[in-house]
C-alpha cells in the first residue's frame, strides 16, 4: 500500500478552508468559554498528516520533518552532512600531502613573500652536483664557525634527504638578513652569495673545499688595447681579470653566439677616442677588446634583458624571444691558440617572468646531472619537464610547453630546428624571458675529484654528512612520519564521530513522528532541533523561547516548534538534557481565549470600518445627512480613508481634530493652513473618538469634539486677519514696483547714448529682486527680499580708497546702437536715472549712494569704428583724415585698479587650487580641429559654467573627460591620454586653443587649465607603440625611494667573514 498522499499539502489554504475554520472555532471560544481538546487539534493543526518526503520543513504543520536531513547519499554545503573531504578540513591539511613523491624528486622550496630570486639561484646551486658534495665535505667546526655554511649545509641536506615536497628556507634567508618582501635581482644575488662563499671557505683545511667556488665558477679575461701604429699591447693588457659570468647584450641579437661574437668583437678607437701609446709618445688609433683566459667548470651567462632609455630615464624589459644552444663549444673563443676543444652543456636557465623591471616572478628549469632530465623548480612546486628544458609538449615546429607561459605572450618558449644560426647545426631552444643560463663543461667533475664513497642510508651518504646534522635529519623524518599517523588516526576517529552522530539524527527523526493524535507527544524548538540534525556537537534542549508569559505554549508558537513522540523526546532529553518539557497538556488556554477576543473585536472593527468609510467619503464629498454634525481635520480623514487591510485601529486613528485646536483650546480659523475641516455625521465621530481614545487615552488633545456650532478662537481669528491684511499690503507694494520699472523687471536693457547720466546695480542683486517681485498672490509673503539695497552699493566700494571694486558693464554693438552686455550672475548693470530714484524711494536709499555712469567718446584705434566695435572689409571706409571714436564707460567714484587686481589675483590662485575636477581632452585626427573644437578649447574659463560629467565622443576621434587636479603634471596627463585614446606619450601634441603645450614637468595650474577647460591633441605617430605597463611602473619608481639592493644584509657587508659569524653566533 502506498503511504499518505502529500501532493497538495505545500499549497495555501483556500480562503474559508483553514483560516474561516480556525476563526470560526476562535469565535465560539471567546462565546463559550470553553476549550476542548478537539479545539486544540484544530488549531494547533495537529490534525495534519505526517510529511513522507516533501523536501522541505513546513512552518504550518508541526508534524513535518522533512529537510532536516538531506537524502541518503545527498550532502550539505557546511554542518554534519557536508562531504568527507570536506568534514576533515577541520583537522587542518594533511601532512601527508606534503610527502615527496616520488623519492627521488627533488623539493621545492617556500617562498617567504618576495624570495623567488633566492630559491631559483640556491636551487641552481643544489643541484649542481660538485659543489653540493663538496659543501657536504666540510669540517663540522667550519660549519659551526660560519652560520651561512652551516645554514647552506642544512638546506642542501634537506633538500637531498628529507621525506618533505618541499622545505623551509627561513633560517638560511635569516642568516643573510634579507628582506623577505623585497624583490631583488637573482643575478646580484648570485654573484654576492659566491663571494660571501669564497671568503667562508678560505678557513677550511680541506684543499678542495677552499677552493670551491673558484674551481666551479670563476674564471679569467683581459681587457687588451693595442696600438694601430706600432702594434704593441698597453702595459694593463697584461692584467687578468676574474670573473662569476659573462654579460650579454641581447638587444638586436638572436641568438648566443651572436651576443658571444659582440662581447668578445674587437672596437676601434679613433677621434676623440684615440689612445695614448706609450711607446709611440702620442695619442693613436688602437683596438680594443675583450679575450678570454681560462672559462670555468659551470659558465655562467647573465643576459641583460633590461636597457636603460635616457629619454624617460627608466629601465625596460627587453621582451624578444632569443636562443641558445643545447651544446656550446667555447674552445675556439679562448684567446689560446693552442686550446682544445671545450663543449658544454646546459645545465641550467634561469627565467623572470613578468615585463616590469622592479618586479616578476623567478623560476628554474634545471637539468638532474645523473638521470639528464629537466625539471621546473618554481619555489614550492616542483615539476618534471622531460628531456627538453621546456617540457616533453615541446617540438621543433611549435611552441614550447612551458605550462605556466613564459613572457607577456605566454607560452613562447621553444625548440627551434637546426639551421644556420646555431652553431655546429645543434639543438638550439628559445625563450623571451630567459635571464640567465648556466653550461656545465663535459668531464669536468672527474678532474675535480667529488666523486663520493660509502653506504648509502636513506638517500644520503652518512660518511660524509656531520653526525649531529645526519640525526637531526632523521629526528625530522620521524617527526614528519609520527604526524602523519597522528593525522590519520584523527581523521578516523572524526569520521567515526561523524558516522554515529548521522546513524543517531536519521535514527531519532525516523521515531518523531506521532502517528495518532491521541497518543503521548512532546512540543520542541524548530531551531534546536535543526541545529542538533546539523552540528557534530549539540547543544543542550532549549524550549524556553516556546514558552509564553504562563509558563505554557501559545498558538502563536505553531511555527517554530515541532509534536515529537515520546520515544524520541526520551531519547533526546536523556543524552542532551535541557529544557523545559512541554507535553501535548500545556497548550495555554489562557493565549487561546485571550486570541479568540482579539479575533472577534478585529472582524467587528473591520466590519464596522467598512461601513462608515462609505459615510467618510460622502463626506468629503459634501454629502451631509440629517443630525447632529461634527468637524474632523480633511488632512487626517483623506489618509484614514487611504488606509488598507486595517484589521485593528492604529496609532493613525488618533488625533483626528489635532490640526483644527488652536493654542488656547478652541477651534482655529479655516483660513490657517492645514485648518481645513470635513463635516461627518455623529455616528461616524463616535466611531473615530471610540478608536482614538482606544489609541491614545492618556492624551485627549488630538481628539476635542467641535461640533458644527462651535465656536472659532476670536484671538486667533483677530491675528488670521492681521496676516491676511499684512499680505494685501505686500501685495499691492509689488504690483506698485513692477508697474514703475516695468522695462527693468522684464529685463530689457537700457539703450546707452554718450552724454547721458546712468546708474549702476550689482545684476545678482536684481535677479534677486525680480525673483521677489515675481512671487504674488497668497503666497507673497513667502517670498525672501532681495537684501538690503543700501549695504549692497556700499559692499561696491573698497573701504581702503572709497573707489569702485567693479569694473563697469562692456559695451556691444546692435542695430547701429550702444547696448550693454549683461550677466545675470555678477558684474554691473545700467538702470535709467529715474529707475534709480523710484528704487531710492521704495527701498530707502540715499541718492547719493548710487554709482554714477556716463558714456564718453575718444579717439580710438584705426581699426575700430566710433563705436568702438572691430570693423569689417565690406563696411563703410572711414575717412584716412578723421580719427575714428571710441566709446569709454566713465565712474563716479572711480575704478580701483589696486583693489581689482589684487581680488583677480587670489581669485586666479583659488581657481587654480582645484582638486579632483574635470577636463576634456579631444583627440583630433589630422593636422587642424574642427572650427567648434578649437573654439571650445580656446574660451576663457568662467567658474559658473557648466560642464559635461560624463564623457562625450566626438565624430573626429572622441573626446574624453579626466579627473584631475591643479598639481596634476601634463606627464600625468598624458599618461591618462595614453592609456584611454591609445597614444604613446612622445607622439601626442597637446593643445589648448592654438597654444602647444609641451613642458611635460609642467603642472595644469602652470599652464592656467582650469576646471572645464577643453584641450585637444593629436598623434604624431613618429614613435612606435609599446606597453604602457612600463612607463606607468617607470614613472611610479620615481616616486619611491631609491632600490638599495642587498645594503645591509650579509652579503654586502665589507667586513670580516669570521666577525659576522661571531656576531651572529
Amino acid at each position: 500500500m502506498s503511504g499518505a498522499t502529500t501532493r497538495s499539502k505545500n499549497k495555501k489554504p483556500r480562503h474559508g478552508d483553514v483560516s474561516d475554520n480556525s476563526s470560526a472555532i476562535l469565535r465560539k471560544i471567546h462565546l463559550t468559554g470553553e476549550v476542548t481538546e478537539d479545539d486544540i487539534d484544530q488549531l494547533y493543526m495537529i490534525w495534519k498528516p505526517v510529511c513522507q518526503g516533501c523536501r522541505i520543513n513546513l512552518k504550518d504543520s508541526p508534524n513535518c520533518f522533512c529537510g532536516l536531513v538531506p537524502p541518503v547519499n545527498g550532502h550539505r554545503k557546511s554542518g554534519l552532512w557536508q562531504k568527507t573531504s570536506e568534514i576533515v578540513t577541520i583537522l587542518g591539511p594533511d601532512p601527508a600531502d606534503e610527502f615527496r613523491c616520488p623519492n627521488d624528486s627533488p623539493a621545492g622550496l617556500t617562498n617567504l613573500g618576495a624570495t623567488c630570486y633566492a630559491n631559483s639561484i640556491l636551487q641552481c646551486l643544489y643541484m649542481n652536483t660538485t659543489f653540493r658534495n663538496g659543501l657536504f665535505s666540510l669540517e663540522p667546526d667550519i660549519l659551526k664557525q660560519y652560520p651561512v655554511l652551516d645554514q647552506l649545509s642544512r638546506l642542501f641536506s634537506q633538500l637531498f634527504f628529507r621525506n618533505k615536497a618541499f622545505i623551509d628556507s627561513a633560517p638560511f634567508i635569516k642568516t643573510l638578513d634579507l628582506d623577505n618582501e623585497v624583490q631583488q635581482d637573482s643575478h646580484e644575488f648570485l654573484t654576492l652569495l659566491l663571494s660571501l662563499l669564497e671568503r667562508c671557505l678560505l678557513s677550511s683545511n680541506i684543499p678542495k673545499a677552499r677552493t670551491l667556488v673558484q674551481d666551479l665558477f670563476r674564471g679569467s679575461l683581459s681587457h687588451v688595447t693595442c696600438c694601430s701604429t706600432c702594434g704593441k699591447d698597453s702595459a694593463a693588457s697584461s692584467k687578468i681579470e676574474d670573473f662569476y659570468e659573462l654579460e650579454l647584450n641581447i638587444k638586436d641579437f638572436k641568438n648566443l653566439n651572436e651576443s658571444l661574437d659582440d662581447y668578445l668583437s674587437t672596437e676601434e678607437l679613433s677621434g676623440e677616442n684615440q689612445y695614448f701609446c706609450e711607446s709611440c709618445g702620442c695619442r693613436v688609433d688602437a683596438t680594443r677588446c675583450i679575450k678570454l683566459q681560462t672559462l670555468p667548470v659551470v659558465l655562467n651567462f647573465q643576459l641583460k634583458r633590461y636597457v636603460f632609455l635616457p629619454k624617460t630615464t627608466t629601465k625596460k624589459k627587453v621582451v624578444s624571444n632569443f636562443s641558445f644552444p643545447k651544446l656550446l663549444e667555447m674552445g675556439q673563443r679562448l684567446c689560446s691558440s693552442q686550446a682544445d676543444v671545450l663543449m658544454y652543456d646546459l645545465s641550467a636557465i634561469l627565467i623572470h617572468k613578468g615585463t616590469a623591471v622592479n618586479s616578476g616572478h623567478y623560476v628554474a628549469h634545471i637539468k638532474d646531472e645523473l638521470s639528464g632530465l629537466w625539471w621546473k623548480f618554481d619555489d614550492e612546486h616542483v615539476s618534471m619537464l622531460g628531456i627538453h628544458p621546456f617540457g616533453e609538449g615541446s617540438s621543433s615546429s611549435c611552441a614550447g610547453a612551458d605550462s605556466d607561459g613564459n613572457g607577456p605572450s605566454g607560452d613562447a618558449s621553444q625548440i627551434l630546428p637546426p639551421d644556420s644560426s646555431t652553431a655546429d647545426n645543434l639543438e638550439a631552444y628559445s625563450s623571451p624571458d630567459a635571464y640567465m643560463l648556466m653550461y656545465h663543461r663535459r668531464n669536468a667533475s672527474d678532474n675535480l675529484g667529488w666523486h663520493l664513497k660509502g653506504e648509502l642510508n636513506g638517500g644520503v651518504y652518512k660518511e660524509l654528512l656531520p653526525t649531529y646534522l645526519f640525526e637531526e635529519i632523521n629526528k625530522l623524518n620521524q617527526l614528519h612520519e609520527n604526524a602523519c599517523k597522528d593525522y590519520q588516526l584523527k581523521k578516523q576517529t572524526h569520521l567515526m564521530e561523524v558516522k554515529e552522530r548521522q546513524n543517531e539524527v536519521r535514527t531519532i527523526l525516523s521515531l518523531a513522528p506521532v502517528n495518532s493524535t491521541k497518543d503521548l507527544y512532546f512540543w520542541i524548538s524548530t531551531d534546536w532541533l535543526r541545529q542538533w540534525a546539523e552540528s557534530l556537537k549539540p547543544t543542550q534542549i532549549n524550549n524556553i523561547m516556546l514558552q509564553c508569559s504562563h509558563q505554557r505554549v501559545p498558538l502563536s508558537k505553531l511555527g517554530v516548534m515541532k509534536r515529537i513522540s515520546d520515544r524520541a523526546w526520551e531519547k533526546l532529553f536523556l543524552k542532551y538534557g535541557g529544557g523545559p518539557t512541554l507535553t501535548g497538556s500545556d497548550c495555554c488556554i489562557d493565549c487561546l481565549k485571550e486570541l479568540a477576543k482579539t479575533v472577534v473585536s478585529t472582524e467587528g472593527y473591520k466590519e464596522q470600518r467598512a461601513g462608515m468609510q462609505k459615510l467618510a467619503a460622502e463626506a468629503l464629498n459634501g454629502q451631509f445627512v440629517e443630525g447632529d454634525l461634527f468637524f474632523v481635520s480633511r488632512n487626517w480623514l483623506v489618509q484614514w480613508l487611504r488606509r488598507k487591510n486595517a484589521d485593528t485601529p492604529c496609532a493613525a486613528d488618533a488625533d483626528p481634530t489635532a490640526q483644527l485646536v488652536c493654542p488656547h483650546g478652541r477651534l482655529l480659523p479655516e483660513q490657517v493652513p492645514g485648518a481645513k475641516r470635513v463635516l461627518v455625521p455623529e455616528c461616524l465621530w463616535l466611531f473615530i473618538l471610540e478608536n482614538a481614545q482606544r489609541v491614545k487615552a492618556d492624551d485627549t488633545s488630538g481628539y476635542v469634539a467641535f461640533s458644527l456650532g462651535s465656536e472659532i478662537c476670536a484671538v486667533c481669528s483677530l491675528k488670521q486677519s492681521e496676516v491676511a491684511l499684512s499680505e494685501n499690503q505686500l501685495r499691492e507694494a509689488k504690483m506698485k514696483q513692477r508697474q514703475n520699472h516695468e522695462q527693468l523687471y522684464l529685463g530689457k536693457g537700457v539703450t546707452v547714448s554718450p552724454g547721458c547720466k546712468y546708474y549702476m546695480l550689482p545684476s545678482s542683486w536684481l535677479s534677486k529682486w525680480r525673483s521677489y517681485l515675481a512671487v504674488s498672490g497668497k503666497t507673497a509673503s513667502s517670498s525672501p527680499e532681495p537684501g538690503s539695497l543700501e549695504i549692497i552699493m556700499d559692499s561696491l566700494k573698497c573701504q581702503k580708497h572709497s573707489r569702485l571694486l567693479l569694473r563697469p558693464f562692456d559695451l556691444i554693438q546692435r542695430r547701429g546702437e550702444l547696448v550693454q552686455k549683461i550677466s545675470s550672475t555678477d558684474g554691473l548693470v545700467a538702470i535709467a536715472e529715474s529707475d534709480w530714484r523710484l528704487l531710492c524711494e521704495e527701498w530707502l536709499v540715499p541718492e547719493d549712494r548710487g554709482i554714477i555712469a556716463e558714456v564718453d567718446l575718444v579717439v580710438g584705434s584705426s581699426q575700430t569704428n566710433a563705436f568702438g566695435v572691430q570693423m569689417d572689409a565690406s563696411n563703410e571706409q572711414p575717412s584716412s583724415e578723421v580719427e575714428p571714436l571710441k566709446p569709454i564707460i566713465r565712474t563716479v567714484p572711480e575704478v580701483c585698479e589696486d583693489c581689482i587686481g589684487e581680488r583677480e589675483s587670489c581669485e586666479l590662485m583659488q581657481k587654480l587650487n582645484y582638486c579632483n575636477e574635470d577636463i576634456c581632452v579631444h583627440f583630433v585626427r589630422g593636422k587642424e580641429p574642427p572650427k567648434s573644437i578649437l573654439a571650445a578649447s580656446g574660451a576663457i574659463f568662467e567658474r559658473d559654467r557648466r560642464t559635461s560629467k560624463r564623457s562625450r565622443r566626438a565624430s573626429n576621434g572622441g573626446s574624453m573627460n579626466f579627473k584631475v587636479s591643479g598639481f596634476t603634471s601634463i606627464y600625468q596627463l598624458k599618461l591618462m591620454i595614453w592609456e584611454s585614446f591609445g597614444i604613446v606619450k612622445e607622439n601626442q601634441k597637446l593643445h589648448k586653443g592654438s597654444v602647444e603645450i609641451e613642458d611635460d614637468s609642467a603642472t595644469l595650474a602652470d599652464m592656467n587649465i582650469l576646471p572645464g577647460d577643453v584641450l585637444w591633441v593629436t598623434d604624431t605617430e613618429v614613435y612606435e607603440n609599446r606597453d604602457i605597463a612600463d612607463e606607468l611602473l617607470g614613472s611610479k619608481m620615481e616616486f619611491e625611494q631609491a632600490e638599495e639592493g642587498f645594503k645591509g644584509t650579509l652579503l654586502a657587508s665589507n667586513g670580516s667573514v669570521k666577525l659576522l659569524a661571531q656576531d651572529i653566533a
